[in-house]
C-alpha cells in the first residue's frame, strides 16, 4: 500500500511545473495523472501517492527527493512542551527545534556568556525572570525582569545572567538567512 505524501508538497510542483513553463495539460500528458488531479495537489487539496509524486517528478525532469526537499517550510506549526521545573538549575532549552529562519532559546539559571559573540543576523535578548548584565560595542547594560535588548548583525557582545533564578529568552535571525549586505551589490 503506497503512503500519501504531505499536502504541502502542492507549492513545490506549481513552481516546478512553472519554472519549466509547462501547463497542468502537459504535465497531465507526460506523467499520466489527469489534470484535475494535477490541479488539486498544486491547490492542496489532494495527497499524492508516492507513484504519482514520482510520476510527476519524473514529468517534471527532477525526483520525488528533489520535490519534497523543495517543500515549503513557511506553513509548519510546532509545539515545544515546557520541560519540568528545576529551580535554580542551570539549563538551555531549544524553543525553536529544526532548521528555520528563527532560532530562540531559553537559559535557565546563573549563565556566563563570556566569550564575545559575533552573529551575521539581529538578534534579541529578553529577561523573563531574574537580570542580566550585557556587554554590547564597548557599552555596559543592566537589564532587569521584562527588558529587551536588540542588536543588528555584526554587533560585538557578551552577556551573562546575574542570579540562579534568571531566565533569559534569546531570538536570532538564523545565520544561512540573507541579509540586505548580502543581496547588495
Amino acid at each position: 500500500m503506497d503512503e500519501k505524501v504531505t499536502l504541502r508538497v502542492g507549492p513545490a510542483v506549481r513552481r516546478r511545473r512553472r519554472a519549466l513553463e509547462l501547463t497542468l495539460a502537459a504535465v497531465a500528458e507526460r506523467s499520466g495523472l489527469s489534470v484535475p488531479f494535477l490541479s488539486q495537489v498544486e491547490n492542496q487539496r489532494a495527497r499524492p501517492s508516492l507513484r504519482s509524486l514520482e510520476a510527476v517528478a519524473d514529468a517534471l525532469e527532477t525526483t520525488a527527493v528533489e520535490l519534497m526537499d523543495s517543500v515549503d517550510p513557511a506553513h509548519t506549526v510546532e509545539v515545544v512542551r515546557a520541560g519540568p521545573e528545576s529551580p535554580g538549575a542551570k539549563e538551555v532549552r531549544t524553543l525553536i527545534p529544526g532548521h528555520h529562519q528563527l532560532e530562540a532559546l531559553e537559559f535557565t539559571g546563573d549563565h556566563d556568556e563570556g566569550r564575545e559573540q559575533v552573529h551575521r543576523n539581529d538578534e534579541l535578548l529578553y529577561v523573563v525572570e531574574g537580570s542580566a548584565e550585557v556587554e554590547a560595542e564597548g557599552r555596559a547594560h543592566r537589564l532587569g525582569k521584562g527588558d529587551t535588548l536588540y542588536l543588528t548583525g555584526g554587533v560585538r557582545h557578551r552577556w551573562r545572567a546575574t542570579g540562579p533564578d534568571t531566565r533569559i529568552l534569546v531570538i536570532t535571525v538564523a545565520d544561512h538567512v540573507a541579509t540586505d549586505e548580502d543581496t547588495r551589490d
